[in-house]
C-alpha cells in the first residue's frame, strides 16, 4: 500500500445506521501492516484486528461488579489461544464497555500484542467518539 493510500485508510470513517459508528485505521507493527476495524454500538464495541480478511477468533469481555478483572469468554476459534480474550479484557477495563475482539494475526508475542494494544489506545485517544 502506498503512503497516500495508508494516510487515506488510516482513520477513515463511514456512515452507518443511527447508533452505530464505523472506524477503520491501520498501523505498522514491526514489518507487518495491521488493519483495525472498530464498530461502536450503543453500549459495546466490536474490534477486528488483522492483516487479511478473516474471522478466525472472537472473544467478548465485560466488567463485572463482583470482580476487578473483566469477565471474558471465547466465542469463536481455538480456545487455547487467549489473545482475543486478554485483549478484550484489557479494553473492557479501559472503556467500561462490553468489548468483542477478533484478533486475526499469527504473531501472538507479548511485545507485538502490546504494540497492537498501544496503537488501539492511541486511536481511542485521538477519536474517542468512535469508541
Amino acid at each position: 500500500m502506498e503512503p497516500q493510500q495508508l494516510a487515506e485508510a488510516a482513520g477513515s470513517s463511514r456512515h452507518a445506521p443511527a447508533g452505530i459508528s464505523l472506524h477503520d485505521f491501520c498501523g505498522q507493527a514491526g514489518e507487518q501492516l495491521v488493519h483495525f476495524h472498530a464498530m461502536r454500538l450503543r453500549d459495546s464495541l466490536f474490534l477486528w484486528v488483522g492483516a487479511e480478511p478473516a474471522l478466525r477468533s472472537l472473544a467478548v469481555a465485560m466488567c463485572s461488579p463482583h470482580d476487578s478483572i473483566p469477565v471474558s469468554t471465547s466465542l469463536l476459534g481455538d480456545a487455547s489461544d487467549a489473545t482475543s480474550n486478554s485483549l478484550a479484557q484489557r479494553l473492557a477495563r479501559k472503556t467500561k464497555k462490553q468489548i468483542f475482539v477478533s484478533y486475526n494475526l499469527q504473531n501472538t508475542d507479548s511485545s507485538f500484542i502490546l504494540h497492537i494494544e498501544n496503537r488501539i489506545k492511541e486511536e481511542m485517544m485521538a477519536f474517542p467518539e468512535k469508541f
